[in-house]
């Protein structure tokens, strides 16, 4: 009743001020700004800590969001006028909103300001694409100093905080976009837009005429471009004078000297630049092959990437008017197309600069999401409240993967397998890779029948091995195929590729283009296709790639927008970057209502926000085989993590070889370097959510990297056995991903909040609660420094030996091993040696308890491969240790499933700094204590 009259008066107060320039009813608060370009500003409280606000210049319409799920629940509200504000309050949050400008103010219970907009800072400008009216839109909001702000995707420029930098948010291979920061403010903040979206300056990088250029005789508008085209003859082909360095894609490439043959070429500019403003420069230098650049004689970046896949790497420069400054940038393009750029962004208030902004190229409003927790766990559940839950990924995909570009025949993917099985090393899952069809039958879903006569055969035979198979399925289509006609027929393929006559790299070029993955029935169709010929096989995983959509590699991003248009919903500048959630969508929807109640699983080379709600894990695409894309893998997997996608992985050794691996000899330096690179992104790989191995040749298979006496392949086989060793604890990490919508792998931040050193750190990382990984990442190294966080000691994990938090130290990284560090307080579950993740029960069970703080874990539990998860079909058997006690508590088991264990052994072993047991699997001794479900007290002494 008295929720009943509370609504009864929200309408009655918005009845009554519909004249004073606001209305409310029970669902939401509506201001008519007096000032200002937004005609109305809609606040609407998602939950009592997630705030819905939208502003538009025209009127609102009912679009629902591609993102954010329908809101389920009416949730009370006050509104309170006090003079030129409006005050709507919920049970745990207030926002202010200005009856003149539309401003908005969040504020807790107590008064306290969280985050606000900047005054004046929503901006809407008109514009229109093909022939759809639209605005570009802008929000800013002001940020204090003393934050750090993480997510928008993943993005491989080594950037970890996001306070007062810039991040263009498209979806390209190795880069994933998505509009969701969270800061150590605990807020998070969802930018509702689907287009091409600048985080932090909204302009587009420009190109380096904006300074006064200055070739090497001194002659100002230009820089002197060198280009050799035999660098073993140092032969100069041409020199020219050139005001921008921009061959970034397939059109300006074109502006290459005619007749220049860039396969054993080098190509240098030189010259000095002067900026028009003193501040900071923000550059961008795009390349592949290659590539060193020098400002004043000090190296800016050195970086290589293979031919066809740019990436990017960032670097500012602090600049003074009058003052000239030296340029070098040398480029090897190590192919025939390749690609360089270097453009830059000219100074910004540093006031400004210091903010976030969001900008966007195309909506009809503004939307964005404010949310609050408390603390970071908080505000990403609130995110998945808002675009959905992430599933528990079935037990086996927490083990290890087997992949290759490409397992060319059914022996080839079976002989590996094998192998696995005969050398005793653990494996869950084998990878089929693409191009498995006939040469012209891209989309067909069918195998050669040539390289593979048997392909129900060959994946029975991957299922008696005790293993499972992920299958590549492009939503791409040769023309002229049985497919491509399907959708073709009723309007769902982008016909621009067609018209255009656009071939692809499969000798001799095929002409084929993509499905519109917005257009619901052509979902359902792509999925009934795969459904008729690919899931009756038996097909385990479905591998979702080039999901950009990749329709044209190196386009520009116009050419990209034209490729992809119109979509069922619109001009693909509006719909720019969800292909890859609708694309998603269609497999799980489809496979939840048509399967056998298994767990659907997903890998996707491209994401968005809400992916997670379909099942999926994304990897960060076809990176390189060098250190240095290693290293940008660190803060890249946790940005994208906290961006509240929880299920991450990567090609382990990375994906595009440097030409100089493919060849090398026994005994040679690069054979070397090379055994040594994949060994330590083993060590990596392993304390990721998934464990995966994939790349080009030489085969990525740990017996094809070294032989069984090797140090690479004894450390990469230790990493692997302890993975599965460790699986009772990663799969509950998968249980409290949905069961407490978990962060797997998380910023240091997200544990360490009051401890600000930690902000920036973008080489160290929290695997779930219990582990500190710390990779190594430079060749060579036999050891690292490594910040512990401080109010924590902190344990070596294969030592036990004890260290004080608070500091920095150089620790020592053997070959063989990757500094692993545990907190005081954690309590990690060790199962028993295992092939595969289901071959035994976890009994007994080697529970490790670290001394010196209270702490706590749950062991999750449950059948392993179908969704009786969600009906309520699971088992917790919670931890809990006192340090004041020296006692831990294993509590009575909640909930039960069918094949559940209904007694069991904890070997419990407990570490503190009098006591330093490091992991000896099977050699550490503890307390035996039997277990039947109730509640055991277990003393440390």
């Amino acid at each position: 009743m008295k929720r009943l009259l509370f609504f009864v008066l929200i309408a009655v107060v918005g009845w009554s001020c519909s004249g004073r320039g606001w209305t409310s009813d029970e669902d939401a608060l509506i201001v008519y700004p007096r000032e200002g370009k937004a005609k109305a500003v809609k606040i609407e409280p998602f939950d009592d800590d997630i705030i819905s606000v939208s502003a538009t210049p025209d009127k609102f319409d009912d679009e629902p969001s591609l993102v954010v799920l329908p809101k389920t629940k009416k949730v009370p509200f006050t509104v309170a006028e006090k003079g030129e504000f409006l005050l709507l309050t919920t049970s745990r949050l207030q926002v202010e909103i200005s009856r003149t400008s539309g401003t908005v103010r969040f504020l807790d219970l107590s008064g306290n300001a969280i985050l606000q907009e900047q005054a004046g800072g929503r901006t809407f400008k008109a514009m229109q694409v093909d022939g759809v009216k639209g605005y570009e839109l802008r929000q800013i909001f002001e940020s204090s100093d003393d934050e750090a702000i993480y997510g928008l995707g993943q993005h491989q420029a080594h950037e970890m905080n996001y306070k007062g930098k810039n991040e263009e948010l498209f979806q390209y291979n190795t880069k994933v976009s998505i509009p969701f920061i969270v800061s150590t403010k605990n807020y998070g903040l969802l930018w509702d837009n689907y287009s091409l979206t600048r985080y932090g300056d909204p302009r587009p990088y420009g190109q380096i005429n904006q300074f006064k250029l200055y070739d090497t005789d001194g002659k100002e508008g230009r820089l002197t471009a060198t280009y050799i085209d035999n660098v073993a003859t140092n032969h100069v082909f041409i020199v020219r004078n050139e005001s921008t360095i921009d061959y970034e894609n397939l059109e300006t490439v074109k502006n290459f000297p005619d007749g220049m043959d860039f396969n054993n070429a080098k190509i240098t500019w030189e010259g000095d630049i002067e900026p028009l403003e003193d501040g900071v420069y923000r550059f961008l230098l795009y390349y592949a092959g290659y590539t060193k650049i020098w400002i004043d004689d000090e190296l800016k970046a050195d970086r290589w990437r293979t031919a066809w896949n740019p990436s990017v790497a960032k670097f500012q420069v602090d600049m003074q008017t009058g003052k000239k400054y030296h340029l070098k940038l040398e480029w090897i393009p190590d192919g025939g197309v390749s690609y360089i750029g270097l453009k830059a962004l000219s100074p910004v208030d540093p006031e400004m600069q210091k903010n976030i902004s969001f900008y966007s190229e195309m909506g009809n409003r503004i939307d964005y999401y404010f949310m609050t927790g408390d603390n970071m766990d908080g505000v990403i559940a609130n995110y998945r409240e808002l675009t959905g839950k992430a599933q528990v990924m079935p037990k086996w995909a927490m083990g290890f993967w087997q992949s290759r570009e490409r397992y060319k025949t059914q022996d080839e993917l079976l002989g590996t397998l094998n192998e696995f099985r005969k050398r005793r090393i653990p494996i869950d899952n084998i990878v089929q890779d693409w191009f498995y069809w006939k040469a012209d039958q891209w989309g067909s879903h069918e195998f050669d029948p040539e390289r593979f006569p048997d392909p129900k055969g060959m994946v029975d035979k991957v299922h008696e091995q005790h293993a499972h198979i992920m299958i590549s399925v492009w939503p791409k289509f040769y023309l002229g195929t049985e497919h491509f006609d399907e959708f073709d027929r009723n309007g769902w393929m982008y016909r621009k590729a067609i018209e255009d006559s656009i071939r692809d790299w499969v000798y001799p070029g095929y002409i084929g283009s993509f499905y519109d993955a917005y257009a619901p029935a052509a979902r359902q169709l792509f999925w009934q296709q795969i459904h008729e010929h690919l899931y009756p096989l038996g097909m385990d995983a479905w591998w979702l790639d080039a999901t950009e959509p990749d329709i044209l590699s190196n386009a520009s991003v116009d050419y990209r927008k034209a490729l992809m248009s119109p979509t069922f919903y619109g001009p693909s500048t509006a719909y720019f970057n969800a292909y890859a959630l609708m694309n998603a969508q269609g497999v799980y929807e489809g496979q939840r209502r048509d399967g056998k109640g298994e767990r659907v699983f997903i890998l996707t080379r491209s994401g968005f926000a809400g992916m997670q709600r379909y099942g999926t894990a994304t990897w960060s695409g076809d990176i390189g085989t060098v250190w240095e894309d290693m290293k940008a893998q660190i803060p890249a997997g946790i940005n994208f993590s906290m961006s509240g996608l929880p299920y991450w992985t990567m090609d382990i050794g990375g994906f595009c070889v440097e030409k100089r691996y493919e060849n090398a000899k026994e005994g040679s330096e690069d054979l070397n370097e090379w055994r040594e690179l994949n060994t330590r992104w083993y060590q990596f790989g392993a304390f990721a959510p998934l464990f995966r191995v994939h790349g080009q040749y030489p085969y990525r298979e740990i017996f094809h990297i070294a032989s069984e006496n090797h140090p690479a392949y004894r450390s990469m086989l230790y990493y692997n056995k302890l993975r599965y060793r460790l699986m009772p604890y990663m799969y509950s990490l998968c249980g409290a991903v949905y069961h407490h919508d978990y962060t797997m792998m998380r910023g240091l931040a997200m544990d360490f909040t009051s401890d600000t050193e930690v902000y920036g750190i973008d080489d160290q990382y929290m695997f779930g609660p219990a582990f500190m990984v710390c990779p190594v990442y430079e060749y060579k190294a036999r050891n690292r420094d490594v910040y512990f966080p401080e109010n924590k000691g902190w344990y070596n994990f294969y030592t036990g030996q004890h260290q004080e938090g608070g500091i920095k130290k150089r620790v020592d990284a053997p070959y063989e091993q990757m500094p692993l560090f545990v907190p005081e307080g954690a309590i990690i579950p060790v199962g028993p040696e295992l092939q595969y993740a289901n071959e035994k029960k976890p009994d007994p069970i080697d529970l490790y308890v670290y001394m010196g703080a209270d702490g706590s874990f749950e062991l999750y539990e449950d059948e392993n491969v179908n969704y009786n998860y969600e009906k309520g079909r699971f088992a917790i058997i919670p931890f809990t240790y006192n340090e004041k006690e020296k006692k831990l508590v294993i509590g009575d088991r909640e909930g039960e499933f069918d094949g559940m264990l209904e007694s069991r052994k904890f070997n419990v072993i407990f570490v503190s700094k009098n006591n330093p047991v490091g992991f000896k699997p099977d050699m550490a001794k503890g307390i035996l204590v039997e277990y039947d479900g109730t509640r055991i007290d277990v003393p440390a002494n």
